[in-house]
């Protein structure tokens, strides 16, 4: 992958493997190989990535949650000198649960243009395994630590659509137990984790089911993605 494109003056946003290496597109490597600057969460795992493709690594600008605002206006500028960026996460599609927004706010803004690519994404994946309906669902993201994080379980339980959730993997039976004790026991939830890898899994259970698994085997182990289905239709068992 040494050949070169002739980039339009854009934002691109790649999305990379969430898991499994082969995960990426024929476009997204092309992309990457012929921007002038690659903006990523950490430059270590993109440089290994970018090498394992034999894409000899441009430019690399480190984005991550602390710097993010500050580098959008960075970003804005290198596009304003004609040059071609791509946003990159460490995993899956930048902007969900990860830094992005900001930078693409601030292009634009200053009408710049913005080009997504399509690709890789943690909580598609669970959801479209899940078995729950896929009609309508929300992304809730990760819930707080501690302030706020009542509001947030009431807010989860209260929707009629389906909900995908991102949790560590030891707060999961925490989250479980306190849906538990908000009345949710029987409430119909998907676990994903591993996705993509070799030890990938999906347990599909009632909530009740679900936490006395998880509490028999201790700890669950890698990336966590929670599927929970709404309350009506979870109701009437569709």
């Amino acid at each position: 992958m040494k050949s070169r494109l002739e980039l339009e003056n854009a934002l691109f946003l790649v999305p990379v493997p969430i898991g499994n290496r082969e995960d990426i597109s024929l476009r997204a490597l092309k992309v990457l190989a012929s921007v002038d600057v690659v903006a990523c969460e950490d430059t270590r795992n993109t440089g290994r990535l970018l090498r394992m493709y034999s894409i000899q690594p441009p430019k690399l600008l480190s984005v991550h949650e602390h710097n993010e605002e500050g580098r959008a206006d960075d970003v804005a500028g290198l596009l304003r000198e004609g040059k071609s960026v791509a946003l990159v996460s460490d995993a899956g599609t930048p902007a969900i649960s990860d830094p992005g927004f900001r930078i693409v706010r601030a292009v634009t803004e200053a009408g710049l243009k913005v080009v997504p690519l399509p690709g890789p994404n943690a909580a598609l994946t669970a959801l479209v395994a899940s078995g729950l309906p896929t009609d309508r669902f929300s992304f809730l993201g990760f819930p707080p630590h501690k302030k706020g994080r009542a509001a947030f379980v009431k807010n989860l339980l209260a929707h009629d659509d389906t909900c995908v959730v991102y949790e560590a993997p030891h707060r999961i039976k925490q989250l479980l137990q306190e849906m538990h004790a908000a009345g949710a026991g029987e409430r119909r939830v998907c676990l994903s984790r591993e996705l993509t890898k070799k030890f990938e899994e999906h347990l599909r259970a009632s909530v009740d089911d679900l936490l006395a698994i998880v509490e028999e085997r201790g700890e669950i182990k890698g990336e966590v993605v929670l599927v929970v289905g709404g309350a009506q239709r979870s109701a009437a068992g569709d």
